[in-house]
């Protein structure tokens, strides 16, 4: 269970090394397991984000002509740090996101992964040189690009910035970080971590707020690069505001992801699996599961994942809702699809909450089966722990049903057949595929990313993908001496 602060966190900005507040007005941070505030941060205006720029821009050439070895091993020291301090990380995400203490813990840690793929570009081959005619060469050198920002979501405030931070820095870049307006305390201490392992000031930047302050990031002349993590509608934004100014975007967003369920499934695992998929982090991934397409007789099979979800006790094994607001979208969301005629086989309007925390915004595992796939429960992301199923007569009906969607973070099969395994695999529409996994985010160096309305740019976010979104190359072509047997291509 997670623990109260002693005291509220200034989520202030962090400007060539110094904290400072921004020149709006001051907002609370309150938890999601009690509505009591937590934090607080000042709305950072126009010129503040420009100062951030500004002193970012000052820093980077000297950050940019560090040997790439040496801006490596200091992220040594950050990983250190974040192991020391884990636990205390952890309570802060889980108290400003909802989530549980496991659930901050392993998504700070995944964070770490990313991190440790960072350190290890010091040994990796970012360039390469060829022999390509008589006398002549062609090689490739990598650089950075210069100041860069990312904006990133409430519901993994460590994580997520760990994707890019890592790999942007260990590149040369200099970072200027806006996380969610929903989320800022953890900015504090991840920040600190990085300035205590010397990290010179400027190379890290964090500036608070919310819509206003992305819009300056995206149209900022001085930044070059924009990376954004969040709900579909919002990353289009984002891409086409930096994009328009000529900047290299890559924005990912939302996700309605499905999960193919066949009657040969095992059943523990199925049963754990997709449950878990659909319940951890209270539904507020982008890769959790939101819609079961149940092929054929799978009666047994939804009866072990209804089981593995009605076990599941809340501000334990799973959190709250961020906000009332979005647990109040999700009652009406359920209502509606009641009378639409869907059949509850799990309701979670009404849940047993924790005694600890009486008033924060809960809300249980919810499955609502017999769905049309045309309904809104079968369409639209809902952020919430919540299981839409669509009865199907056949993998080529499910798949129809998967590709029609237009995002296109994730597909998962259960089965224990492996060629039925891999047509699914194959054939549906999405950038990550599970076999026997609900939630099938791959580990470093195997890079994040979805496709259609689940990402809009071109490329990865993490593994070597955030390599190449992070840098440039330069093509360099040598020739010292005229050779005597020379052709056109010398």
């Amino acid at each position: 269970m997670v623990k109260r602060l002693g005291q509220p966190i200034a989520a202030d900005n962090y400007i060539a090394g110094t904290w400072k507040s921004g020149g709006g007005a001051k907002v609370a941070v309150t938890s999601p397991y009690d509505n009591e505030a937590m934090g607080y941060y000042h709305e950072s205006l126009e010129a503040d984000v420009d100062e951030a720029v500004q002193a970012a821009a000052a820093a980077y050439t000297d950050w940019a002509s560090t040997p790439l070895k040496e801006r490596c091993s200091l992220l040594f020291k950050v990983r250190d740090s974040l192991l020391h301090k884990l636990e205390d990380i952890a309570n802060i995400v889980a108290l400003e996101s909802g989530k549980t203490i496991g659930e901050a813990r392993a998504g700070l840690l995944k964070g770490i992964e990313v991190l440790e793929f960072a350190t290890a570009l010091q040994n990796s081959d970012l360039g390469g040189k060829s022999a390509v005619s008589r006398g002549v060469h062609c090689e490739y050198r990598r650089y950075p690009l210069g100041v860069v920002g990312s904006i990133t979501p409430f519901n993994f405030p460590a994580m997520v910035p760990f994707w890019t931070i890592p790999i942007a820095i260990a590149l040369g870049n200099a970072y200027v970080w806006k996380p969610s307006e929903k989320t800022p305390c953890a900015s504090v201490p991840l920040t600190e971590i990085f300035s205590e392992a010397g990290l010179p000031p400027g190379i890290l930047t964090v500036v608070q707020g919310g819509k206003k302050v992305a819009e300056t990031i995206c149209t900022h002349p001085k930044i070059a690069a924009v990376g954004f993590v969040g709900s579909s509608a919002a990353a289009e934004a984002v891409y086409q505001q930096a994009t328009k100014k000529g900047k290299r975007a890559l924005a990912l967003g939302g996700a309605k992801n499905h999960i193919i369920l066949l009657p040969d499934a095992d059943l523990a695992l199925s049963g754990k699996g997709i449950a878990d998929s659909f319940t951890g982090c209270a539904g507020q991934r982008c890769m959790a599961a939101s819609v079961l397409l149940a092929v054929g007789d799978v009666d047994h099979l939804i009866e072990s994942i209804k089981s593995h979800a009605q076990s599941v006790q809340l501000g334990q094994s799973m959190g709250a809702i961020i906000t009332q607001e979005q647990r109040l979208c999700l009652e009406d969301a359920v209502s509606a699809a009641e009378k639409r005629g869907a059949k509850i086989l799990l309701d979670g309007r009404k849940p047993d909450v924790p005694k600890e925390f009486p008033n924060g915004n809960w809300f249980g595992p919810t499955i609502l089966d017999q769905v049309n796939p045309s309904d809104l429960a079968a369409r639209d992301e809902m952020f919430g722990p919540i299981l839409t199923i669509v009865r199907c007569a056949t993998i080529t009906e499910a798949l129809d049903i998967q590709n029609s969607n237009p995002y296109g973070n994730a597909c998962s099969v259960f089965t224990s057949n492996g060629g039925l395994a891999e047509k699914v695999v194959d054939s549906a529409h999405c950038g990550m595929a599970g076999i026997n996994i609900g939630v099938p985010v791959p580990r470093e160096p195997f890079s994040f990313g979805g496709i259609g309305q689940s990402r809009f740019g071109h490329g990865d976010i993490t593994g070597y993908g955030g390599v190449e979104f992070w840098s440039q190359l330069k093509k360099i072509t040598t020739k010292w001496n005229q050779q005597s047997d020379a052709n056109w291509m010398s």
